[in-house]
């Protein structure tokens, strides 16, 4: 493994379903739900979508600043309050110096996030290491064409990929390291990342990380 992506991984914390903290020289939250209490005040937080456990409210305001920046898709306009930055699925944007891409997450063959719905995952460049955060999606066409150092995956099945689906994801993407989430929570379990573990042994390395 690179060491610039094995120190980075040490900034990088595991909230629970698909939340994630990575300590930069910002505080950068993805979905946050469920916090626990005593987490650093966020700098910039990214939002994939509208569903409860994603666009969470209640966990937002435990670690909004004034000055935090609050990146959404155009449906999250009106639905939370605070320093708003839109951002539509294929847009890229420089977002308080960080390169951002939002690309697109949606089911093939379920109706729980539809295409139309424009709902999307993140690709953010941090110190020259791109991860990717796929938010709730299939494995989807246009994964293939997916550049990061990190994905951070739905792993749990149901209202995303399951394991199975989530390894050729992987093969497609082909980071450095894979993240499994979305499981433990709704739906899924440490099996369903165990197994994504195991179906990539010897082709993308794979970490687990444990929730804080």
């Amino acid at each position: 493994m690179d060491k610039r992506i094995e120190d980075f991984l040490q900034r990088i914390s595991y909230l629970g379903h698909d939340g994630f903290l990575i300590r930069n020289s910002k505080n950068i939250y993805f979905d946050p739900f469920r916090l626990k209490k005593d987490l650093p005040p966020a700098d910039i937080i990214f939002i994939t979508h509208l569903h409860y456990d994603h666009l969470s409210i209640e966990d937002i305001k435990k670690i909004q600043k004034d000055s935090t920046k609050i990146v959404v898709p155009p449906d999250g306009l009106g639905k939370v309050r605070g320093n708003l930055e839109i951002i539509r699925g294929g847009e890229e944007k420089i977002i308080d110096g960080l390169n951002v891409k939002a690309v697109p997450a949606y089911n093939i063959g379920k109706a729980f996030h539809p295409k139309s719905n424009g709902w999307i995952g993140y690709i953010v460049e941090l110190d020259g290491i791109k991860i990717y955060h796929a938010g709730d999606t299939d494995f989807i066409p246009e994964m293939k064409s997916i550049e990061c150092d990190i994905a951070l995956l739905p792993v749990s099945g149901t209202y995303v990929m399951d394991s199975k689906e989530a390894i050729e994801a992987a093969k497609a993407i082909k980071p450095s390291i894979a993240i499994p989430m979305h499981y433990g929570e709704i739906v899924g379990s440490r099996r369903d990342a165990e197994d994504f573990k195991k179906g990539l042994e010897g082709i993308v390395e794979v970490k687990i990380f444990e929730k804080i």
